[in-house]
């Protein structure tokens, strides 16, 4: 059954955290070294940010300036604040990831040739990509939370990047969707929009995993597919209810319970330095 918290929206402004992840000189992809295609996956995604955020961004910010609704205009500011941090933090990563596998540049300019065909439809079809998108991150951040036996002994900076991501996608995950309900709304065409956003999510890390899949020479190895094979099939078993329950009349992503820990760890930040206690566990 799909848990289901009592909190409706909320006026809460998700806060801006300015963080600035210092990377070793040399960053080892592989970054969770007991399960390295689980990294692959994380940094295929990695890949796609610097393309689906900004899109995200303009999308809801062009949005913004519609609003009636003064409280929703500052949400959808400060929600397309955070996802501008994340996506100028995924770019600098992705700039260590392409040096190490220069096929990725290629499958960057993929990317960001699908999203400038994102950015020749509508307003309001971004709107519902963006508020599905913003489901499928709620989704990543669970299957996450489920499975963090898996980034043990992880590379803590990559850990961190990506841990601090998926909270903060937690933290503001109703607002686009609020700016979506807020500008016309339409539940199929959410539907359209959470179900595309999980097609290209699964296109675009496909794509990235296989390309540095063939960069380490294990394109054909049986154990890395049968791994990918696994998560992804866990991944959908997690995904498929949240998508079906989140299109569905009167559902609000706020009653979605959060993944424990994201919320606490986030208070931990600290302004002065913009830094994040790295992320390990015990």
């Amino acid at each position: 059954m799909l848990p289901i918290g009592d909190d409706m929206t909320t006026s809460t402004l998700p806060p801006i955290r300015r963080v600035r992840f210092a990377w070793p000189e040399e960053v080892d992809p592989r970054w969770t070294p007991n399960v390295p295609e689980l990294a692959l996956a994380a940094n295929a995604v990695s890949l796609m940010m610097p393309h689906v955020e900004p899109y995200f961004v303009a999308t809801v910010r062009a949005a913004a300036a519609d609003i009636d609704d003064p409280d929703l205009a500052a949400r959808a500011r400060a929600y397309a604040a955070q996802e501008a941090q994340h996506h100028g933090q995924h770019r600098r990563y992705n700039d260590h990831l392409i040096a190490h596998y220069p096929g990725l540049r290629r499958v960057d300019r993929w990317f960001a040739a699908l999203f400038r065909f994102m950015r020749t439809r509508s307003t309001r079809f971004g709107l519902a990509f963006a508020a599905g998108g913003e489901s499928i991150a709620f989704i990543a951040a669970r299957w996450v939370d489920a499975n963090l036996g898996l980034f043990r002994n992880a590379e803590p900076t990559a850990a961190t990047l990506f841990l601090w991501h998926l909270a903060e996608e937690v933290e503001h995950k109703e607002v686009a969707w609020d700016v979506y309900e807020g500008t016309g709304g339409g539940r199929v065409r959410y539907a359209f929009g959470v179900w595309a956003a999980a097609l290209v999510l699964a296109a675009c890390t496909f794509v990235g995993t296989v390309a540095m899949l063939r960069g380490d020479g294990r394109l054909f190895s049986p154990v890395a597919h049968l791994r990918l094979l696994r998560w992804t099939l866990s991944f959908v078993f997690v995904a498929v209810p949240v998508m079906v329950v989140s299109t569905l009349p009167g559902h609000h992503p706020s009653q979605l319970t959060d993944p424990a820990g994201f919320d606490h760890w986030l208070e931990q930040l600290d302004p002065a330095t913009s830094t994040v206690p790295e992320w390990a566990l015990p």
